[in-house]
């Protein structure tokens, strides 16, 4: 199963850096992406958002980011625990990020934990890919998968793909935590599996 995790991370990532290096291309990707997720109920309703900054080839997460914020959604990134956990801080502007681990810039604020993310109304996760059944498969360094663990059954995680990243089948052990559906620039939103989303979440 590792051996299959490992060729697959390499194809995609290989993929990635051919097709969208050019930071043109990855904007596009991004900007389709946000207005998808905004338009969405669910991130309409949700006070809170747990999403994640974007480095490298993944699709441009910062002008969502700065979006959700900039309409008064309350939004915590994920801080890189030594650990490999994920702790969480709120994001306050652009001005707010600091040099993170592994290139990812993170909040500076204090953060609030790494049960933070139970209590977000919806979870934006990066992907390299996921299958219609929900599998989800990230980078192999296990953080994300102990992250939505801690989230709810009925809160909607939604990972952010390129759009030829929905594949029949992806590899998949016990501890991988799955998603409820998949966004993509031009295909727009999946709920997976083929189901009804959940309803809009609201905090508070």
């Amino acid at each position: 199963m590792q051996e299959d995790k490992a060729a697959l991370r390499k194809e995609l990532l290989a993929a990635r850096s051919a097709l969208h290096a050019d930071e043109g291309d990855r904007r596009e990707a991004g900007r389709l992406v946000r207005d998808t997720l905004l338009a969405l109920p669910q991130l309409q309703m949700a006070g809170t958002v747990a999403v994640y900054y974007s480095v490298g080839t993944e699709p441009d997460t910062r002008g969502l980011v700065y979006a959700l914020w900039k309409r008064g959604t309350y939004v915590l990134l994920p801080v890189l625990r030594p650990d490999g956990d994920l702790d969480w801080a709120s994001y306050e502007g652009p001005d707010s990020l600091v040099p993170g681990p592994r290139g990812r810039p993170e909040p500076g604020e204090r953060p609030r934990g790494v049960q933070a993310v139970s209590r977000a109304d919806a979870v934006l996760a990066p992907a390299l890919a996921v299958d219609r059944a929900g599998n989800r498969l990230g980078r192999g360094g296990g953080s994300y998968d102990r992250a939505l663990a801690r989230v709810g059954p009925l809160i909607p995680v939604i990972a952010l793909l390129y759009d030829d990243e929905l594949l029949s089948r992806v590899p998949a052990e016990e501890h991988d935590m799955p998603v409820r559906a998949a966004v993509r620039p031009r295909a727009g939103i999946t709920w997976l599996p083929a189901a009804a989303p959940a309803a809009p979440a609201c905090s508070g």
